[in-house]
């Protein structure tokens, strides 16, 4: 590590109460919080995508419409310190919406975010939901994923794992005390979306780190019949991987009130 980079990372990794610092103009500076896991000087995806997602739901708000889906495109590293949020309308509409969130640091593109918004209306009449409930996080054990990931973002956060948690499958809780950004209070779905990404290694089906396996997410996509609320997140995650490199991820999400949607991230599965 040159002493440059050792310089800057002394700045950006300076302890907080917050995930992300408020520089104004749409550009924020990330605190030790959002350090990843695969390396050192990069963010973790699940707090820049919470930040993506504050940026998204405060782009031309409508009272009545509700974000249904989310997708986030990983273009390369993350960097950790300061960086940019450039939003725009990609498909207006009387009902639903397209809008874009892109994160740039450094002179390259991070993250391009989109979300569907889509009205709202009274479905009571035909409501249903087929996922089913699982076990609470007052009924689930304390695990500390820090004893398997490194990072400052993993250390962030609270995760309690259900019974029957293996590799490869388990129902994980989580919550952080830290808040999304400095200078709002971010809404708890942005706060929710902000935790989502951790699904990739709640329950890894290989062991990771030096001389086993790595297995980064290239990708985020996530659905919701419901608007999530409260401030735990459940991840009912299961983990495959294929013959040729390639894994999913796949997740049912959850608050204390049951099933709220669904997430998919697809893997680049190596031996390091």
């Amino acid at each position: 590590m040159t002493h440059q980079l050792e310089e800057e990372l002394d700045k950006i990794l300076a302890n907080g109460d917050f995930y992300f610092e408020t520089l104004g103009d749409g550009r924020y500076r990330s605190s030790w919080h959002t350090q990843g896991a695969w390396n050192a000087h990069e963010q973790h995806m699940a707090p820049a995508s919470g930040i993506l997602t504050h940026a998204l739901e405060n782009f031309q708000p409508r009272d009545d419409m509700r974000i249904a889906r989310l997708s986030f495109e990983i273009h390369g590293l993350i960097h950790a310190g300061e960086f940019e949020i450039t939003t725009r309308m990609i498909r207006p509409g009387r009902t639903i919406e397209l809008i874009e969130a892109e994160m740039t640091a450094k002179g390259r593109t991070s993250i391009v975010a989109r979300a569907w918004r889509v009205i709202t209306a009274d479905s009571t009449v035909v409501a249903g939901i087929e996922d089913a409930t699982v076990v609470g996080p007052e009924e689930s054990e304390v695990q500390d994923l820090s004893a398997q990931w490194p990072g400052g973002y993993i250390r962030s956060i609270e995760m309690r794992a259900a019974p029957g948690h293996r590799r490869g499958k388990g129902i994980a809780w989580l919550r952080t005390p830290y808040a999304l950004v400095d200078s709002v209070q971010a809404s708890r779905l942005a706060s929710l979306i902000g935790l989502v990404d951790t699904a990739n290694g709640v329950a890894p089906r290989a062991e990771p780190g030096k001389g086993n396996w790595m297995f980064p997410n290239l990708d985020l996509q996530i659905h919701m019949y419901r608007e999530p609320e409260g401030q735990w997140l459940g991840l009912e995650a299961q983990q495959s991987y294929g013959t040729d490199g390639i894994g999913l991820t796949s997740t049912v999400l959850h608050d204390t009130s049951g099933p709220f949607g669904r997430a998919e991230q697809i893997l680049t599965v190596r031996q390091l």
